[in-house]
Order: structure tokens, then C-alpha cells, then sequence
């Protein structure tokens, strides 16, 4: 609604609306008009005029509040403000009277729009309810209808006694139509007169229609057997023969309805809906009603009479039950197939197999004379047959067919659409066959097809050609699956030779810079000689950083930096050798009490000079434990080493070792716990990386590879044992596990 071309108007001298807007908003059947923000009239379309009875042009430019009754404008006032406010429709019921005075029932719909000057209006449309309560009570009765209807075919179902079913039936019409009296009149030779009857309970003990009191007409059974009815409101004043109207007179009868039973030939009798109370005007659903009712009551009545036909139609029904019991029994060796193809499929990467096996079983289940499917390859345009499996006929194994070729064939094909069909003219080597033919088909496209070959008069039924869509969704899947594992594999080779050669460079780079690098630290040693002699470099070194002189300062990074590249390049050998399985291990007794006291005190001094405090906690009686010294140093002091670069001053670092028992023997357990950092939850997976690093961990920057926790974990597991990382509560530790004894014991001399 937004892009009406309209140009609001307000009172005197503005413009009009645009004449297209203003043709279109007048052939709208329902009230609307448009207003701006300030509730002033810019357009009324005609259908306004009946419900404000007003000069609809004397209108333009006024209020709607000064001529809406107050609280009506209050309301359209409101909603056009929530309107304008949320920029959203806003729908409401109000009360108005029409200009007779009529209160009316409506429901408004404010909508918003720009002017072609972007000013904001409103359009109001009004629809009246009156229609929607009509449709209520029209719902409403068909509900009342479909409650008798559905009464009297329940009770058909639950019964064949017609009997209980006419009683039924005038019990439910009398119920329906609210009124005095209801029965049924009979016209078989076996049972003549009112058969049932329904009655209020206003009525008088013991007043009953007769025989003598519906005596018909010739003339009016006539009528009858044609269908005909009676549909009288008022017997008083209805055009009725005089004896007619003294039988109704006799019964105090005002008015009635009464509607034959016919089926085809057959005339079974009457319904009749007396009403005594008064007139009645019969409305036409009643009648229509009616009349279902006396189509039902034929039916049962015929139902009856033809009950002695029941043993041929449960003749039929077991003939029915005996082929059904046969089609479940082709859709469960059906499903069994299906089965075993999608078995191989989840089973096996081998799609050669997976759609030899396809065809197979599927020309087997079918019993038809062949199948094959073909792949395609869409660049090219082409089909080749790859998979076949034929009882009879010649192998067409190996053929390429153009697409363009057989346009009518493989449009469909290529649009996901099965079709089968019959040679016309006999195929050189096949003869006359019928052919089914189904795409392969996923959500990626069109892959293949499947072709069943049979004789020529034969039909594929829905079972076969759904069983055969699933088999084709089953190729469909193993051809999928087979190119991503192709394509895996493909990826995985790569990935092996990247990494290989990565190995290879490393390797390769470690051992060509070792040599220049210890050449620079030799050298760099002389010159320190060199510098110490002529500049006393020993004392300048001892000095704090900003009180050294050029010398002193240059020197110290040099010797830091080629000390930092001879320990990088010692790690990524270490690493290789690690990683190739040629690193040396001697395994030797270790006093692990005696051992870290000594050991640790380089660490002690190094934490005390950043503010930290670093504590060894020895449980006692520790085993004595037979591994590589070198190795199990290397991974302390590592791991130390971080502790003390990542921990923040005035935390502690603890270094804790016990002794477990376990299923698989003795084991010690060295954890090194550190306060004041802790890692995330995501990072905690990948510190043990080549060349990882926490990303925001080392706020003092100090640098650092990345391949230190990478090679603490490669020297434990060289040691038989295991590391793990836990973090939280502002702690984190490091907990590697040992067992005491070599996993290849060759055990020295024990000597202490």
C-alpha cells in the first residue's frame, strides 16, 4: 500500500488525490478512507456513504473526531498512533452506528504509508461482521447436520435391524429440526402404516397418528416415486385439497414436511416432520437435510433387503485378503533386497561391488530379464554403462551413449523423472522389450541412472518402481561415498608427504645450521676474551643493563640470541630423533629425594630473583626409579622453566612428587602446579603442539618457540609415561607420570 501515488489532501486549495489511486480506492467494495497523523479526512471511497451518511466531499478536510462519534474516534485515534509509532498494521473491533441508526459491528485495519512528499498517512478499512456471525450460524448448523447424519450412519454401522434404525433415525430428525412430531410411513406389503414415530413429551398421553389419518392419494404416491415432496409452513393458509386438509385438521397439524424414500426404482416410504405447536416455516438446509436423511434411510433399508448377498461379498473380500497377504509378501522380499543392498553400501568403500550387487539383486527380486546403470559425465555429455547384470540378453557393458543424441530420454533423466515405456520398433539384438528407466540421483545432482529390461508387454506396478527408486538412491549413496573416500585418501597422501618433506626440511635446517652456529658461539667466546683484555669486559657485564657500556650491551644479546639458536636447533633434533624413534635412552637408578634436592636449587634462585617462591614437596619413601636422567631432566626443567616465565611475581610455583600403584606396577608422579595464570579450556588441546603458543600468555615478553611443551611431550612418552594439564581456580599443573621400572629393563648395578 505504500506505493499508491497519492497526494494528500486537506480542505481548500490542496491537491487532490492522484486520479489512478482515486479509481482504484472507489471500486474497493469495503468503507475505507485515508487520513494524515492529525485524523484529518484526505480521501473517502464511496462505500463510506452508507455508514457515515454524510457529503462525503464536505468530508475532505475535516477531523474524523469532530464527526465520529467520540469514543469511535478515540479508538481510530489510538490505533493510528500504535501505527505510526510501530510502523506495523494495527486491526481492532469497534461498534458504529450506520446513518439508520443500526449499531453495526466492525473491524478496523489501520495501515500506515508515505505521501509522494514522505508524509506519513493512514488508511483506514472497515469490514463488517455481520457476514463472519453468518457464517457461524451457517457453521453452526452444518455441525448439527453432520452430528445427525453422522448418528444415523453410525447406528447403520453398528446394526442391521431396520428397525432400530428408522426409530433412530425420526428420534435424530425430531431432535434436529426442534419440532412436535416425526414418523415414518411404510408402503411394503409386509408392513404398511407408521413403522416408527417420535414424539415431544408436550404432546398429550396417547395421541397417535393412524392409518385412517395418512391415507395417500394415488396421484400423491405418484408424486412420491418420483421424488417429489411436501413442503408446507402454514396448513391454514397452504392451497390443500379439502380432505387433505381435514386429515391434518384431525391430527392439529400446522404445518409439515414430508420427504419420500426412492431408491432407483424402489419407493420404501415417507418421512414426516409434523409440527403442531404452530406454523412453521421450513427453511431450505432443513429441507436439504431431509432429504440426505432419506437417502441414508434407503441405502439401510436396501442394505437390509440385500443382506443375503453378504456370503458372495465375504467370498470376495477373502479373495481380496488372499492377494493383499500376496503383495505384502512381494514388498517384504522386497524390503529384504533393499536390505541387503544398503548393508553392502554401509559395509563396504567398494562401489564396483556395491553396484554389481545392486544390479543383481534387483534383476533377481523383479524376475525381469536384465538391469544395468551408467554413470555420467556432464562436461563431456555422455552415459557409459559401467554395471550390468543380464539372464538372457547380450551384454551392453562398456557402451558410451551422446546425450544429445536421445534428448527425450535423458531430459528426463537429467530433471530427477523415472519413465518406463515400450520398444515400437524391435532393437536389432533385444527385439520388442519394456523398459524402465530411473536416475541416480542426490542432492548434488543427477549422477547416473538404472535400467530394467523386461519383456514387451510387461507393466511396471508402483512396488517394483518404487523399490527400484531406492535401489537407484542406494547407487546414489555408494557412488557419493566412494569419490569422497577417494577424495579423503587423495588428501591424506598429500597430507603424509607435506608433512614428511616438513620432517625432511627440518631436519635438513637443524643439522645445516648447527655447524655455522656453534661456529658463531666459538667465535663469539674468543671475542669476549678479546673484549675482556682490552676493555675489561667481565666487569661490564657485571654491571645492570642500563649502566653498561655499548660494548657490554652488544656483546650480551649476541651471546643470548646465538645461545637461543643453538637451543632452537637442539630442540628440532631432538624432536626428530624423537619423532624417527633413534633417540638415545640409558636408563640408570634414580634417588629422586636425593636428586631434585640438589637439582632444584638453580630454580629456587632464579624464581626468588622474579618475586616468585618455588617449593619441592617429596612424599616419603619414594621408589627408586630406573629411566633416562638426561631425558627426565630435560622435561623438568622445561617445565620449571615455564613455570617461572608465566607466573606472575609474588605467586608460587610447587614442585610435588609421589608414588601410586597400579595394575601395570609402580609409578611416580611429578606435578608442578604454578599460581596466578591459568590456561583456557580451548587452548589446553594444543599446547603440546609444534611451534603452539597460548596467543596473550606471555604479557612480559619473553619469547619463546613454541617447541618446548611439544618435546616434553614426545621425551615422556620415550619414557614409557604420560603428561597431562589441568587449569582453573588462578592455577595450572603440569602431572607427568613414570613408572619406576623401563619398559626393555636392562638394569645397571644397584649401588648408593
Amino acid at each position: 500500500m505504500s506505493n499508491l501515488p497519492i497526494t494528500p489532501s486537506f480542505g481548500e486549495g490542496s491537491p487532490p488525490l492522484a486520479k489512478e489511486a482515486t479509481v482504484a480506492l472507489e471500486a474497493i467494495a469495503i468503507p475505507l478512507w485515508i487520513v494524515d497523523q492529525h485524523q484529518r479526512w484526505c480521501f473517502l471511497n464511496r462505500a463510506c456513504s452508507p455508514l457515515l451518511g454524510r457529503n462525503l466531499a464536505a468530508l475532505v478536510g475535516q477531523r474524523s473526531t469532530d464527526v465520529l462519534p467520540p469514543t469511535t474516534a478515540q479508538e481510530l485515534t489510538e490505533a493510528g498512533q500504535r501505527a505510526i509509532a510501530s510502523g506495523q498494521d494495527q486491526t481492532q473491533a469497534i461498534a458504529m452506528a450506520d446513518q439508520t441508526g443500526q449499531l453495526r459491528s466492525l473491524v478496523t485495519t489501520t495501515h500506515i504509508f508515505l505521501s509522494a512528499s514522505s508524509e506519513p498517512l493512514l488508511l483506514v478499512t472497515l469490514q463488517d461482521l455481520l457476514p463472519l456471525q453468518q457464517v457461524e450460524q451457517t457453521l453452526q448448523r452444518q455441525s448439527e447436520r453432520e452430528r445427525l447424519l453422522g448418528a444415523i450412519a453410525q447406528h447403520l454401522l453398528q446394526s442391521l435391524n431396520s428397525e432400530d434404525l428408522l426409530q433412530t433415525t425420526v428420534n435424530e430428525v425430531r431432535r434436529f429440526l426442534r419440532i412436535d412430531w416425526v414418523l415414518f410411513y411404510s408402503f411394503d406389503s409386509d408392513d404398511n402404516g407408521v413403522v416408527a414415530e417420535s414424539a415431544s413429551s408436550t404432546l398429550m398421553a396417547g395421541r397417535k397418528l393412524v392409518e385412517s389419518d395418512l391415507s395417500f392419494t394415488p396421484s400423491d404416491l405418484t408424486r412420491y416415486r418420483q421424488g417429489d415432496m411436501d413442503v408446507i409452513d402454514n396448513v391454514a393458509t397452504a392451497n390443500l385439497p379439502p380432505d387433505c386438509r381435514e386429515k391434518f385438521a384431525q391430527a392439529q397439524v400446522n404445518a409439515c414436511l414430508i420427504m419420500p424414500i426412492v431408491q432407483g426404482e424402489a419407493f420404501y416410504g415417507l418421512v414426516c416432520a409434523l409440527n403442531c405447536s404452530g406454523p412453521r416455516p421450513w427453511a431450505s438446509w432443513e429441507i436439504e437435510t431431509l432429504r440426505e436423511v432419506s437417502l441414508q434411510v434407503g441405502s439401510a433399508i436396501k442394505q437390509a433387503r440385500l443382506y443375503n448377498q453378504v456370503q458372495q461379498l465375504n467370498t470376495d473380500l477373502e479373495q481380496q485378503v488372499a492377494q493383499r497377504t500376496e503383495q505384502l509378501q512381494t514388498a517384504l522380499e522386497f524390503e529384504a533386497t533393499l536390505k541387503r543392498i544398503t548393508d553392502r553400501v554401509r559395509d563396504s568403500l567398494d562401489v564396483n561391488q556395491i553396484m554389481l550387487t545392486a544390479v543383481k539383486e534387483l534383476t533377481e527380486a523383479l524376475d525381469v530379464k536384465g538391469s544395468n546403470t551408467s554413470l555420467y559425465d556432464l562436461e563431456q555429455g555422455t552415459s557409459t554403462i559401467y554395471y550390468e547384470y543380464n539372464s538372457s540378453s547380450p551384454s551392453y557393458q562398456g557402451r558410451v551413449a551422446q546425450m544429445e543424441a536421445f534428448p527425450e530420454v535423458y531430459h528426463q533423466l537429467l530433471d530427477g523423472q523415472y519413465f518406463q515405456f515400450c520398444s515400437v520398433e524391435p532393437n536389432p539384438v533385444r527385439g520388442y522389450v519394456a523398459m524402465l528407466a530411473c536416475p541416480v540421483v542426490d542432492d548434488r545432482g543427477v549422477l547416473g541412472d538404472l535400467w530394467l529390461i523386461n519383456d514387451r508387454d510387461y507393466g511396471f506396478n508402483d512396488i517394483e518402481i518404487r523399490l527400484v527408486q531406492q535401489v537407484a538412491n542406494q547407487c546414489a549413496i555408494a557412488i557419493r561415498q566412494a569419490r569422497l573416500y577417494q577424495a579423503a585418501q587423495s588428501q591424506v597422501a598429500e597430507l603424509e608427504r607435506l608433512n614428511t618433506l616438513k620432517d625432511d626440511f627440518l631436519s635438513t635446517v637443524s643439522h645445516e645450521l648447527r655447524t655455522p652456529v656453534t661456529s658463531m658461539r666459538v667465535a663469539l667466546q674468543l671475542l669476549g676474551v678479546t673484549l675482556n683484555q682490552e676493555f675489561d669486559l667481565t666487569a661490564d657485564l657485571g654491571k645492570p643493563k642500563a649502566e653498561r657500556t655499548r660494548i657490554g650491551r652488544y656483546y650480551s644479546i649476541l651471546q643470548e640470541e646465538c645461545e637461543r639458536e643453538i637451543s632452537l636447533i637442539n630442540d628440532l633434533l631432538d624432536l626428530q630423533r624423537l619423532d624417527v624413534g633413534n633417540h638415545p635412552m640409558q636408563p640408570e637408578p634414580i634417588w629422586l629425594d636425593t636428586w631434585l634436592t640438589g637439582w632444584i636449587d638453580s630454580f629456587v634462585t632464579r624464581a626468588k630473583s622474579r618475586d616468585q617462591t618455588l617449593s619441592l614437596e617429596a612424599a616419603p619413601a619414594l621408589p627408586v626409579v630406573y629411566s633416562d636422567l638426561a631425558s627426565l631432566e630435560r622435561v623438568l626443567a622445561e617445565l620449571l622453566n615455564n613455570a617461572c616465565k608465566y607466573t606472575p611475581p609474588g605467586e608460587s610455583i610447587t614442585l610435588a612428587v609421589s608414588a601410586t600403584a597400579t595394575t601395570a606396577g609402580e609409578q611416580v608422579c611429578l606435578a608442578i602446579t604454578n599460581t596466578g595464570v591459568t590456561i583456557p579450556p580451548e587452548e589446553r588441546t594444543r599446547i603440546f603442539d609444534k611451534f603452539y603458543r597460548v596467543p596473550s600468555a606471555d604479557p612480559w615478553k619473553q619469547g619463546g618457540t613454541g617447541l618446548g611443551l611439544a618435546l616434553v611431550k614426545k621425551l615422556v612418552l620415550h619414557l614409557g609415561g604420560d603428561v597431562e594439564v589441568t587449569s582453573d581456580r588462578n592455577q595450572t599443573c603440569f602431572a607427568v607420570t613414570l613408572p619406576t621400572q623401563p619398559t626393555q629393563p636392562t638394569l645397571p648395578t644397584l649401588t648408593r
